[in-house]
This record gives structure tokens, sequence and C-alpha cells, in this order.
């Protein structure tokens, strides 16, 4: 029993700090790469939960096969939801996400490698600064996930 009560304490304890450094977090930061739509889909409905849901910053870059949900024409696959909600697409997810306030960026390897120019990109969609995706992620103030 004892040991029980330690390890409820310990876990109280451990979890206490984060719960409230969570309020405190001004948002969060989400590197994409995966190709797999429901990976992005995934990242997608958590950046949509942290910008509508807890009203915190969310910035968006995306990297290497993640790329191309920046680039207009390209295609991105529809992905079932839970409980026969409409499917909807990665790309379809990030524009909404962009008309809500997330912030997206490009890494600026893609275009070049991928023989394309800053003309392909869908509206709202810059092209990432690496000293400013540097200094976000190494900010305290930001939770850092990639997908």
């Amino acid at each position: 029993m004892k040991q029980l009560l330690m390890k409820s304490f310990v876990v109280v304890a451990l979890a206490i700090p984060a719960l409230l450094n969570a309020q405190n977090l001004k948002g969060l930061n989400i590197i994409m790469t995966s190709p797999d739509a429901q990976t992005q889909m995934m990242g997608m409905v958590l950046a949509t939960m942290t910008l509508k849901k807890h009203q915190k910053e969310v910035t968006i870059t995306l990297c290497g096969p993640a790329g191309a949900l920046a680039v207009k024409g390209e295609k991105s696959a529809l992905v079932k939801r839970p409980g026969g909600a409409k499917a909807v697409s990665p790309k379809m997810a990030l524009k909404g996400l962009i008309k809500a306030g997330a912030h997206v960026a490009l890494c600026p390897l893609y275009l070049p490698n991928a023989g394309k120019d800053a003309s392909v990109l869908l509206p709202g969609i810059t092209i990432a600064k690496p000293p400013l995706v540097a200094k976000k992620l190494i900010n305290a103030d930001y939770n850092n996930i990639s997908f």
C-alpha cells in the first residue's frame, strides 16, 4: 500500500508541472515530413485542436515528402474519420488551418529539389527561414512534435 501511495505521489508530482506549463505555452510547432496521409492528418487534427480548442498558436513546417501538401495541383489522399464523418485530405485540413490562422512554411530545400519555384505554393504558405524555425523550436514557450 505504501508503495502504491508513493508511486501515485510521484506521478502527481510529475504531472502537475506539465499541466500548469501547458496553460502557459504560447503554442505548438509541428514539423511534418511523412508521406503517409493518415500520419499527416493526425498532425492536422492536433493542430486544429491546439488552434481552435486551446486558442494557442500553431506553426507547421512542411519538409521532404510532406512538402507536396504546399503545392497547387498535388493530390492528397482522403482519410476516413471516425463515426462516419465526411472524409477529408490533409491538404484540405491544411487549407482550413491556414484560414484559421496557422502559420505554414515550406522547407527551403523542397522547391529547388522538386524543380519548382514559389509560384506553385498554395496561398498562405511561405518559404521557411531556418533561423526563425530554429528559434521557435528552442523556445520553451512552444511544444514541438514531428509527423
